[in-house]
């Protein structure tokens, strides 16, 4: 029988702020979107006092002043869930990353490794991560995806780690409402609920017959997995991306044009590591620029050869930028989005091998300098 653990950070982004500013420690912190338009991650002691996730920024400040309101620094988040992916993958050579704070680990056969049962080598992974990373984990274990998801929200309420036996499958969903089973959202809920159907074991209950024509194949492999049978294998196969955006807003609402393409330069070499890292390069180059008033400017150029270089993509950003950049209006933010992404590279008549190969060295050089340093340890200027 499998053992799956789901690892999920706990209030991930306000962790990871925490974690640069140890001084935010114990204190109701609250990031918000980067438009600073709602409530995306909320410490314990805000939580206490009542704020709510997607709580307009506006509404909770006016009601709860005395909270810590910070901007998300999706960068920062980036970094530390590298570092927490790459301390899971010590202890097991199976992991899924589901999200940016969330991963399956298979823990399979381990337990002889290890020589500990697998709540031991839960509890052993969560202090890992703290030590080696500095952010709190909650852990579920169990045989499937969905019981590990449903053990790690149980985990969050208990001392970090909870795991469900197979003994212990049907006494655990008869206290578990059906709209707190993963994969199963709102709507779901509310035609289940019209059926009588209110929790998770009345959920295991339904005949195959009855499940196919309310859920089709989607509730056979739920019931299946709540059962404690494994359906959703972990897999580490990672499947390439349609397109790569990367945007952030701006501190202060701003006009000035160099300002402007710094942003839209250093956006291009965060989704320029991303390519690299994938493997992969962009075939079309797309800059957004977001107005004071919400108003979206957006083009996008193809490329004559396909690049995953800052270089070769920021003359094209200048060029886009120069036809779309008005003087005289007040921006909030800017983006830069990669789209017909593809791991062929076919050379064009007019290109250069050695080019080509001097700037795959410098691309390489800069993101070992960045891994080892940190990111900014390199600026690039903007050539008139």
């Amino acid at each position: 029988m499998a053992e799956i653990a789901l690892v999920d950070c706990d209030s991930f982004f306000v962790s990871c702020e925490q974690l640069v500013n140890p001084s935010l420690l114990n204190k109701p912190v609250c990031v918000t979107s980067n438009n600073n338009g709602c409530v995306v991650a909320r410490s314990k002691e805000a939580k206490s006092l009542g704020i709510k996730m997607g709580m307009p920024v506006f509404m909770a400040k006016k009601e709860f002043p005395q909270a810590i309101y910070l901007s998300g620094n999706m960068s920062l988040y980036g970094d530390v869930s590298d570092r927490v992916m790459a301390t899971l993958k010590e202890y097991s050579p199976l992991i899924e990353i589901y999200s940016i704070d969330e991963a399956f680990v298979d823990l399979t056969g381990l337990r002889k490794l290890y020589r500990k049962s697998y709540i031991e080598i839960a509890k052993e992974i969560r202090s890992g991560v703290k030590e080696k990373v500095g952010v709190p984990v909650s852990i579920g274990v169990s045989s499937t995806k969905v019981l590990a998801k449903l053990a790690s929200e149980k985990a969050k309420k208990s001392d970090g780690v909870y795991k469900i036996g197979f003994r212990d499958i049907t006494e655990e969903l008869k206290k578990t409402d059906i709209s707190e089973i993963w994969g199963i959202g709102k709507n779901t809920t509310a035609l289940l609920n019209k059926y009588g159907i209110r929790t998770a074991c009345q959920f295991t209950l339904i005949e195959d017959t009855r499940m196919t024509k309310l859920l089709g194949k989607r509730g056979i492999e739920l019931k299946k997995e709540l059962l404690g049978e494994s359906i959703y294998k972990i897999s580490d196969k990672c499947i390439p991306p349609k397109s790569i955006q990367k945007t952030s807003s701006f501190a202060k609402f701003t006009s000035d044009e160099s300002y402007i393409i710094n942003s839209l330069n250093y956006h291009a070499h965060r989704a320029c590591r991303k390519l690299r890292s994938l493997n992969l390069k962009t075939k079309t180059v797309g800059v957004m620029l977001r107005t004071k008033d919400f108003k979206v400017y957006y083009q996008k150029v193809q490329l004559i050869q396909p690049t995953d270089f800052e270089f070769d993509i920021y003359e094209n950003i200048k060029l886009i930028f120069t036809d779309t950049f008005i003087p005289d209006v007040i921006y909030r933010s800017s983006g830069i989005i990669f789209e017909n992404l593809t791991e062929q590279t076919q050379l064009s008549l007019f290109s250069s091998t050695k080019e080509n190969k001097k700037g795959g060295n410098l691309a390489t050089a800069w993101d070992k300098l960045e891994d080892k340093y940190g990111r900014g340890i390199i600026f690039t200027g903007i050539k008139n």
